[in-house]
């Protein structure tokens, strides 16, 4: 049973989005307790879990019609519907008041804000709808380092907005690249992701043209002296791997390149983001 609540969080969803919470508050020049850092991470993650719950309550029924998702607790029955919307309803509002009480008031309001877009605008409004879902659906994923620099500094500049901004836009490529591979279960489900509405081909050419904004946009805090040389090589030298790895997709009909690139998506953020304070206070 616990293994089930634990499922319906995402943890690997979370542990990308706790890791971007955590890099802003680690580049917030302001200074925080020991004690309200573990505490605006952890509300963070319980934030973040309580989306994933409700997305996954709001979308039981579809999940059942998905080879992906037909495993998880709700389509199997392993927790009923009414218990897991309660738990994610209790975790939710209990990240955002403690953020509120005991780390500062508007790191509350942008915890708050994600969750509500997440599950208001994206799971409900955009995904069933449009595939432009995850376009303007990533914005809730992208919020974390802003809420983890709000909880050291109580406001915002424009360093943790340019972070907002590549994972922004770093999203659609990355979910795109899933929906490549699953585009017949997104299909059958009825949900216009990309691939299903605009083609397989049409989806490619639109992640090479996120990349080649999202690169520029990486070398931005470089330009700007939030970054020095040892962020900026790491940037380019992603970069090119991440357009590389998109230009063999484009000319590609294998589908295993579209999971590789998925993976390497996931693994280009997670080593961009950890240069950030390795090159703030290392290099």
């Amino acid at each position: 049973m616990i293994a089930a609540y634990w499922s319906l969080l995402k943890p690997r969803v979370m542990s990308l989005v706790v890791f971007t919470g955590l890099i802003g508050l680690l580049l917030a020049p302001g200074t925080i307790s020991l004690t309200k850092a573990i505490i605006a991470i952890l509300c963070i993650a319980i934030g973040s879990g309580a989306a994933g719950a409700l997305n996954m309550w709001y979308e039981r029924d579809l999940d059942k019609r998905m080879e992906r998702t037909k495993g998880r607790a709700l389509p199997q029955g392993t927790l009923s519907s009414q218990s897991a919307l309660l738990f994610a309803l209790i975790l939710a509002m209990g990240s955002v008041a403690v953020m509120g009480g005991v780390v500062n008031l508007p790191a509350a309001f942008y915890l708050a804000t994600a969750i509500l877009f997440y599950v208001g605008v994206y799971t409900i409004w955009l995904k069933p709808r449009t595939p432009q879902n995850i376009v303007i659906g990533g914005a809730a994923g992208a919020l974390p380092p802003v809420i983890g620099w709000v909880a050291v500094m109580g406001n915002t500049s424009l360093l943790p907005w340019i972070l907002f901004g590549i994972i922004f836009l770093w999203t659609p490529p990355h979910f795109w690249a899933l929906s490549l591979y699953r585009h017949e279960d997104y299909r059958l489900a009825g949900i216009p992701m990309l691939p299903v509405v605009a083609g397989i081909e049409a989806t490619k050419t639109q992640i090479l043209l996120y990349l080649c904004t999202l690169i520029p946009l990486t070398l931005l805090p470089v330009a700007l002296g939030y970054f020095g040389i040892f962020y900026g090589s790491v940037a380019v030298g992603l970069g090119l791997l991440f357009l590389g790895l998109g230009i063999v997709l484009k000319y590609s009909d294998d589908p295993q390149k579209s999971m590789r690139f998925f993976a390497f998506s996931i693994v280009y953020l997670f080593l961009l983001f950890l240069s950030m304070p390795l090159d703030r206070y290392i290099f």
